[in-house]
C-alpha cells in the first residue's frame, strides 16, 4: 500500500518509490535486486496492453494534450475553487506555461480521472502524461524548489 508514484517491482513484490529506489542506486543493493538479463528466462518487457475503454483513451488524449495539463474547477483567468485558484498562482509564479481542463465541464471526466489516476481530488496536475500530484504535493515541491525538476521541465 504505497502511496506514491512511481513505484518499482521486482518479480511481483514492490521494492519501493523513487526515494527508497534512490537510496538502494547509491548504496549499490538495487543491483542485488535486479534480475540478470542474461539468465533470467522470465526477463522481458511487458507489452502494452491495448486500452479497450474509450474513457480511458479519452483521459490519456486530455492528459497529454499539453506537455503540463491542469485538471482544476474552472479556468485559470477564473478559478472556481481556491485549490484551483492557488495551485494556478504557483504555477504561474514559477513561469510554467501548462494547458488546462475545466472538471465542472465534463462530469465523465471528473470521475472517471480519479480512478484512471487512483488520485481522489482536484486539482490534478500532468506533466508528459503523468500525474504529478495535487495542491499539496504542488506546494512541497516549490518549497524544495524542485518542481520544474520533478516535471521534467529543468
Amino acid at each position: 500500500n504505497w502511496p506514491t508514484f512511481p513505484q518499482l517491482y521486482i518479480s511481483g513484490k514492490l521494492v519501493g518509490g523513487v526515494d527508497i529506489v534512490k537510496e538502494m542506486a547509491e548504496d549499490g543493493s538495487l543491483q542485488d535486486h535486479l534480475p540478470d538479463p542474461s539468465t533470467s528466462l522470465d526477463f522481458k518487457p511487458l507489452a502494452a496492453k491495448p486500452d479497450a475503454n474509450p474513457l480511458h483513451e479519452k483521459l490519456k488524449a486530455l492528459i497529454t494534450k499539453e506537455q503540463v495539463m491542469l485538471f482544476m474547477k474552472g479556468d485559470p483567468d477564473g478559478p472556481k475553487c481556491g485549490f484551483s485558484n492557488t495551485i494556478v498562482g504557483l504555477l504561474r509564479d514559477q513561469g510554467i506555461k501548462f494547458g488546462y481542463f475545466d472538471i465542472l465541464t465534463d462530469e465523465e471526466v471528473r470521475q472517471g480521472l480519479k480512478e484512471y489516476s487512483n488520485w481522489p481530488t482536484f486539482p490534478q496536475l500532468y506533466s508528459n502524461g503523468q500525474l504529478v500530484g495535487g495542491l499539496d504535493i504542488i506546494k512541497e515541491l516549490v518549497e524544495t524548489d524542485s518542481l520544474k525538476e520533478e516535471m521534467g521541465l529543468a
